[in-house]
């Protein structure tokens, strides 16, 4: 690591002021960051509030998604290969197939390692072109902006694969978080500025520009011919019935976006959210009482017409994207209310919502996307109220 520290400080001089790659300077400058911890330093004394800066925050975000990512890459082999098995094909199609045979493996579902390599074989070529895609816009916007390229990304990056069916085509995925970043983030004036959650944008984006590649039973077992409903729209359908257990809707052995099936992968990522302090648990909190409150509700009201009204909160906990958008999303420490007051108000909120666009309005039976977005437009409306309403008892105490 000495040679890379090394080859990195004889190459500063090309990007400093008067360098050969001056208009460069902030993508060096975010490798060096990433790599190794900032070298510079205040000339005077400084205000420490905190003991954790952006990066280690993002990082922390980073690590508490492993557990997803994990699940991402064994769930899609998994149904890809549970797919294959039932058609009665001894191998899939394309370059994927090739990989796979190069390395002497098959595809039986029963086999931890074969779901891992083909699953791994959807998830990181959308990780990867996320990552260009969305990383040149970064760059760009820094170079126009001169200013350094923000670690938020990073944790943008990995998310908005995980919010997508494992055979979204590429070209949408450029097109989803080029607008995610763009329009979602930098036009508001970048990290911290956003008032919406930049993988949910992209993904909303997608989700009304390409409907039958982002929705849909087709989209969720990346095999050709064969299609397979999540619980959440077999619970919406009367003609259906639900295919998959609890049990396997909380493990994540069921069809979805890659890495939003498995409540137990969200609950350990929002443990280490919590226990690190980076994750905010009032927000948590609220949504869960937000959700559970509402579909008793509905429960009680009861429907002979629409089955999604005696959806138990228990169901609603392990289907679509609840536990995912809760732990990860809602917790957006940019795009979500920042007083305590509010957090619990904000989360109620998306609670609420994500049952009332499931059980109203069956048709569009996901809605933890829509609720969250939308209580990101109000979010800091909420804290206003809060402060406004802190400041005027001040005022009030000062007085007397």
């Amino acid at each position: 690591m000495r040679f890379l520290r090394n080859f990195l400080d004889k190459q500063e001089r090309h990007f400093n002021k008067g360098g050969k790659l001056e208009k460069l300077y902030y993508l060096y400058e975010a490798l060096d960051a990433f790599m190794y911890t900032q070298g510079k330093v205040t000339r005077s004394g400084s205000h420490i509030r905190d003991a954790i800066d952006l990066k280690r925050m993002m990082l922390m975000v980073v690590y508490a998604l492993v557990p997803t990512v994990i699940m991402a890459l064994y769930n899609t082999g998994y149904q890809a290969n549970l797919a294959l098995s039932k058609l009665g094909q001894a191998a899939g199609e394309g370059w994927r197939n090739t990989v796979i045979t190069f390395l002497g493996l098959g595809y039986d579902p029963a086999s931890v390692v074969d779901n891992m390599i083909h699953g791994a074989l959807y998830f990181f070529p959308v990780y990867i072109i996320t990552l260009a895609a969305g990383g040149f816009w970064e760059v760009v916007f820094a170079t126009i902006r001169k200013h350094e390229i923000q670690e938020g990304f990073f944790v943008t990056s990995l998310l908005f694969p995980l919010i997508l069916p494992p055979d979204i085509p590429w070209w949408q995925v450029v097109l989803g978080i080029s607008f995610g970043v763009v329009i979602g983030k930098e036009v508001f004036g970048g990290v911290g500025m956003n008032i919406l959650n930049p993988a949910l944008t992209a993904r909303a984006f997608l989700f009304f520009a390409y409907p039958a590649q982002i929705s849909g039973d087709k989209v969720w077992v990346a095999v050709d011919g064969y299609s397979r409903a999540t619980p959440l729209a077999e619970f919406a359908d009367t003609a259906m019935t639900v295919s998959a257990s609890w049990m396997d809707s909380f493990i994540g052995l069921i069809p979805g976006s890659m890495g939003e099936t498995s409540t137990l992968a969200c609950l350990i990522g929002a443990v280490f959210l919590i226990a690190t302090g980076v994750g905010s648990w009032r927000i948590m909190l609220s949504v869960l009482v937000g959700m559970v409150g509402t579909s008793l509700l509905f429960n009680l009201i009861g429907s002979s017409t629409n089955p999604m009204f005696q959806v138990t909160p228990l169901w609603h906990l392990v289907m679509g994207g609840f536990a995912f958008g809760a732990v990860y999303m809602a917790t957006d420490p940019v795009s979500a209310a920042m007083t305590d007051k509010g957090r619990y108000i904000y989360g109620l909120l998306i609670g609420v919502l994500v049952i009332l666009i499931r059980v109203v309005n069956p048709a569009f039976p996901e809605g933890m996307m829509l609720a969250i977005l939308f209580m990101n437009v109000f979010a800091p409306i909420i804290d206003r109220i809060f402060i406004n309403s802190n400041i005027k008892r001040r005022l009030i105490r000062n007085v007397s």
